[in-house]
């Protein structure tokens, strides 16, 4: 029984807040409580999250990966709403969202559980290793200054290669369909357990993609003398001095998305939403 949900919103589309206010009249209408909030505001949205039983992402894709962050570990699920242009992640338009939620609301839909990766950020001085979970993808990459950076990564404590290149993403399934394919990688099923590792324009080094079983443990050295950048789901961005070392593996969370459509849906949308079509 759905009893508490919350809807967080894009702050900076318009119609994003009135979609979201209609989804919480209408909600106060069937009985259940509602509570709006910025997706932005993700330490306001961890603060009412207790005993929330559902979560609406009125948004796109991005919407979504912040909504994560705030609900990561747990396990309550996402419902996407797309007013965006792909939405990969999202599961309704804002003109199917009015109709599909009474259905949702008394129980039925199906949880499609996605995978994540848990990065830990290792700084000379720094303890102890801030750590982040990401449902998209973890990249380390050149900061403000356009030159190559060198990043030494290893796989399971064993050397691997040294990349000189603007980067290099370790992305979820759930992330392949993002920064990870527009640098050349595959394209794995949403809910397998495997990641990439994927370098962006490496020059005169390694360039082939790798797909890394869950229980791969990837090491990332950063050797450039200039400034480098973690960036986790593309909102958390940190700067990384030469000698930082990102160890990347399996997160413990998930995140679960409650479905309406069928199973097979990922497939049949996919060259339309490659195409940018809705």
């Amino acid at each position: 029984m759905v009893n508490r949900v919350g809807i967080l919103y894009h702050p900076m589309i318009e119609a994003a807040l009135t979609e979201a206010k209609k989804l919480q009249d209408f909600l106060a209408s069937s009985g259940a409580i509602a509570w709006l909030c910025s997706a932005w505001e993700g330490e306001k949205a961890r603060a009412e999250l207790d005993n929330t039983d559902l979560v609406l992402s009125v948004g796109g894709d991005g919407t979504i990966l912040r909504s994560a962050q705030a609900v990561v570990p747990r396990p309550t699920p996402i419902i996407g709403i797309n007013l965006g242009n792909l939405g990969f992640m999202t599961e309704l338009s804002a003109d199917e969202a009015l109709k599909q939620l009474p259905r949702l609301l008394a129980g039925e839909g199906w949880i499609d559980e996605r995978a994540m990766l848990e990065a830990r950020l290792s700084t000379p001085g720094e303890e102890p290793p801030p750590t982040f979970h990401a449902l998209n993808d973890v990249v380390v990459a050149r900061g403000p200054t356009a030159r190559l950076v060198r990043i030494e990564a290893s796989i399971n404590c064993q050397h691997l290669t040294t990349y000189k290149a603007d980067g290099v993403i370790l992305a979820t399934a759930t992330g392949s369909t993002g920064y990870a394919l527009a640098a050349g990688g595959p394209i794995l099923h949403p809910r397998s357990q495997d990641f990439l590792l994927v370098p962006i324009t490496p020059h005169l080094s390694s360039s082939y993609k790798l797909v890394l079983p869950s229980e791969t443990v990837v090491q990332l050295r950063v050797l450039a003398v200039h400034q480098a950048t973690l960036s986790i789901d593309g909102h958390i961005n940190l700067p990384l001095a030469g000698g930082a070392i990102i160890t990347v593996k399996h997160s413990p969370h998930t995140i679960r998305f409650l479905r309406i459509h069928p199973q097979d849906a990922f497939y049949r949308s996919l060259e339309e939403k490659l195409k940018g079509k809705r």
